[in-house]
């Protein structure tokens, strides 16, 4: 995601359903496979419950053994609802620094761990890093130009994250310069001189852009930097891949999830809210985490049955590469009247990697430019490429 991104809330305890979510010590273990290997998460070898269990943890005081609440797998149902604006969709963000209120590993902030044994231990990294590099466009919300020469301008920006097995990840962000946003506007940006900067919109207020591109900017995250987020959990790379592989299951456990960040009475996330949060970690499974071909399969077969979100046939994105088409419709904003908003994903179907995603964003039925964009994603996937500065597309 792009800089700026909101931060994951954390989660307190709660009950959803029938899983009951408490403060547990997840014990320290080998996980299956790994002999020799300390490891503080929770795998079903040593778990009540056997295979597809899903547990609730912290690391509230170690020296506590209190056992694991569980459920099977098979009780889990998704509740349908209406479909939350995007602008209320927090997706996973960079966790908080050790020893902060609410930051997982510190006393009373609940863990939803994915565990079954009947699957391998990990599907193995085929590189480094998990790799993804997005182009981003956006309208600027003001025109430029005078008098009868105004125009729209779009900018654009080329954002990487580079994430290795053990979770330790970094960002790269390099803008590209903005340009007319189509051949009328670039008539009208010709008659205004052609100028390659701005410090003034149309309206006279102040800017700074430039049709040129910046050096670009790379360096490793910040704050905790050793989990894959999820649905506001924390996840390693091994539970990552134990993530439930059916379309009902995942769907099942994100909610959950997302209940459990619910209970955070100074997290954003309302009850109609819920299935929102739902269907974009769906989406987010697509490309941003390294997680198994089968969970992106799910995922992406889960899509169709979330409310408001519909199945478009084949489409081509704005590279020409072809693929599947979603369209997501929103709820009405709060408190603005006319709002509407749809988001459009188009699927390879093959790799079962997301291909480009566009906001486009109303008011009255007129383009409402700070609330539409589109990003492409150039690139999902393993690489053994060390984090850089993004090179230009």
């Amino acid at each position: 995601m792009p800089p700026n991104t909101p931060a994951s809330h954390r989660a307190l305890p709660t009950t959803s359903g029938d899983l009951a979510f408490r403060r547990v010590t997840p014990p320290t273990a080998n996980a299956p496979g790994t002999p020799g290997r300390a490891n503080s998460r929770s795998y079903a070898g040593n778990l009540p419950g056997g295979p597809g269990v899903y547990v609730v943890m912290t690391s509230h005081d170690r020296r506590q053994q209190t056992k694991a609440v569980v459920s099977p797998a098979r009780s889990l149902t998704a509740i349908g609802a209406v479909l939350a604006a995007v602008c209320v969709l927090a997706p996973p963000g960079t966790a908080g620094t050790p020893g902060t209120p609410g930051t997982p590993g510190t006393p009373g902030t609940p863990e939803l761990r994915p565990v079954a044994a009947s699957r391998p231990v990990a599907d193995p990294a085929q590189g480094a890093y998990w790799h993804t590099r997005t182009l981003w466009t956006s309208v600027h919300p003001r025109k430029m130009g005078s008098g009868s020469d105004r125009y729209e301008v779009e900018e654009r920006h080329v954002y990487e994250t580079w994430v290795a097995p053990g979770g330790k990840q970094w960002s790269g962000f390099r803008r590209l310069g903005t340009r007319p946003k189509s051949p009328a506007d670039d008539r009208a940006w010709r008659r205004d001189g052609s100028p390659a900067t701005w410090n003034r919109s149309a309206d006279g207020m102040t800017v700074v852009l430039s049709t040129r591109p910046d050096k670009g900017r790379v360096g490793a995250a910040k704050g905790r930097s050793d989990a894959f987020h999820v649905a506001g959990q924390q996840l390693s790379y091994e539970e990552l891949q134990r993530l439930p592989a059916d379309p009902a299951g995942l769907r099942g456990w994100i909610e959950k999830a997302v209940r459990v960040r619910k209970a955070d009475p100074t997290a954003d996330v309302p009850e109609d809210a819920v299935d929102g949060h739902v269907t974009r970690t769906l989406v987010e499974l697509l490309y941003q985490v390294p997680a198994p071909r089968g969970v992106r399969v799910a995922a992406y077969r889960a899509l169709p049955a979330m409310p408001g979100v519909h199945a478009r046939g084949t489409a081509k994105d704005a590279r020409g590469r072809t693929g599947e088409r979603l369209s997501l419709d929103h709820r009405p904003h709060p408190g603005q009247k006319g709002f509407e908003q749809e988001t459009e994903v188009i699927v390879d179907t093959g790799a079962m990697l997301l291909l480009s995603e566009g906001v486009r964003t109303t008011i009255d039925g007129k383009p409402f430019a700070n609330k539409t964009s589109t990003e492409i994603v150039l690139h999902a996937g393993w690489t053994d490429a060390a984090p850089s500065v993004p090179a230009l597309p």
